[in-house]
């Protein structure tokens, strides 16, 4: 048999391109707002070309169109968000407050004890949710879906000063810097983390060990 605690949780979860995807449209709408002095509009037109693209480019490579198009839509709201209140800075908002969202519901999920990593992680590995009936494999889980939270937090106390002081280039480098970068950090110390967890004996989060006499 491998050795299938050496499994990493990175290759399984990936992450990198779709986050550095998701880091391009900002900087488009940002360069498109100096480029076209200051303009709120020209800046939105410019992020949704771009977003427009990058949905095209992930539909060839193979993505599900659902997900290839709720992108392009985030990027539409975003823009549409900045010309309803005249603010640049509020192109930002929709991502401050998903973070917001997103920190929340990683803590929640581990306080009701449904981490969200082993939801997600179960649901690609088609457990279902075989793998909450493993207390070990719950337990590692719970404790490395705080890496989650952590990213989420991190980004909000970074974010939120900067778009309450209208720090429109630092929004946007922020943006790229806790993206693909940070997300990569994230997924490699949770994998880290459910190893910690789990029994020396525990053959990893793709056995999950249950009592099948029930």
């Amino acid at each position: 048999m491998t050795d299938v605690r050496q499994e990493s949780l990175a290759s399984l979860l990936g992450g990198r391109g779709g986050a550095l995807d998701a880091s391009l449209p900002p900087l488009a709408f940002v360069a498109g707002w100096l480029i076209w002095g200051h303009s709120i509009g020209a800046g939105a037109v410019v992020a949704v070309l771009c977003g427009v693209v990058i949905g095209i480019v992930r539909f060839v490579r193979g993505e599900k169109p659902r997900a290839v198009i709720l992108s392009v839509l985030l990027v539409v709201a975003a823009a549409l968000v900045a010309l309803y209140t005249g603010r640049v800075e509020d192109f930002f908002l929709i991502q401050l407050l998903s973070n917001v969202a997103s920190a929340l519901a990683w803590a929640g999920s581990i306080a009701v004890r449904w981490p969200l990593l082993g939801v997600v992680v179960g649901t690609l590995l088609g457990q279902k949710t075989k793998w909450r009936r493993d207390p070990a494999l719950l337990r590692a889980y719970s404790v490395a879906s705080w890496a989650w939270v952590g990213q989420y937090v991190l980004r909000v106390a970074v974010f939120t000063p900067l778009w309450l002081d209208a720090q429109i280039l630092w929004l946007a480098t922020v943006r790229v810097a806790l993206s693909w970068p940070l997300q990569i950090v994230c997924i490699l110390v949770s994998g880290w983390l459910l190893k910690r967890a789990l029994p020396a004996d525990h053959p990893g989060f793709r056995h999950p060990q249950v009592n099948e006499e029930r």
